[in-house]
């Protein structure tokens, strides 16, 4: 039987929602790992949203789950909607929106809060015993959420984000882009993708390790 598992997105782009690369890689490698794919977004407006030609601040209101169902092709539902029995595994692309709309960890550091629906599923899913990937930043969101939990992940090499992420209570381990880092214990698996890239190549060999991981420990 396929395996059934949940995409959290935190809206559309790097600089203010989900990697595009990184998500749409997440979902082929899981077609390809014969899945069953379920998308999810928490419903709710941007803190910020950012013009991605020039990185500035617009003007202007997106929400998240609207945004999401752009990389999604439509096919997307409710994070409030969705528990761990629902789904067999769950992953995390990386993005700024990670750190900004799943969590506020971008503007925050150590002292961030968790959306609380995204608090709730991570929790969910590690008391069900069932495995949760992360790609580039959304570790941190991870990291805060399961901070009772210690849990080992990676975001690459970058000292300063390891060490709010240890700041914490969770343990980093440095990986290359092409490793993943596994947390055997809470069945937690964790790539740099674009925390390092620099191309859409190199993260590919990280992701797809993951998604292999993630639907094998499922």
């Amino acid at each position: 039987m396929a395996k059934k598992v949940g995409v959290l997105l935190a809206g559309c782009g790097v600089f203010d929602g989900s990697e595009i690369h990184e998500a749409v890689l997440t979902l082929l490698f899981l077609d390809q790992a014969g899945a069953q794919i379920m998308c999810m977004a928490p419903d709710m407006d941007q803190p910020h949203v950012i013009d991605h030609t020039n990185q500035s601040s617009m003007d202007r209101k997106r929400n998240v789950l609207v945004e999401s169902a752009r990389i999604a092709r439509g096919a997307i539902v409710d994070l409030k909607t969705v528990n761990a029995e629902e789904i067999d595994a769950l992953i995390v692309p990386g993005g700024f929106g990670a750190a900004k709309n799943l969590s506020d960890f971008a503007v925050a550091g150590p002292q961030a809060k968790v959306h609380p629906e995204v608090h709730r599923l991570l929790n969910e899913m590690v008391e069900a015993k069932k495995p949760i990937g992360a790609l580039c930043i959304a570790p941190a969101t991870v990291a805060k959420a399961l901070a009772a939990c210690h849990p080992k992940l990676t975001i690459g090499t970058d000292k300063g984000t390891a060490a709010a992420i240890e700041a914490m209570g969770a343990k980093h381990h440095s990986c290359k882009v092409d490793e993943i880092c596994v947390d055997e214990t809470h069945k937690i698996v964790t790539t740099p993708a674009y925390m390092l890239g620099p191309d859409i190549k190199h993260i590919a060999v990280g992701i797809e390790k993951l998604v292999k991981k993630v639907v094998q420990l499922a």
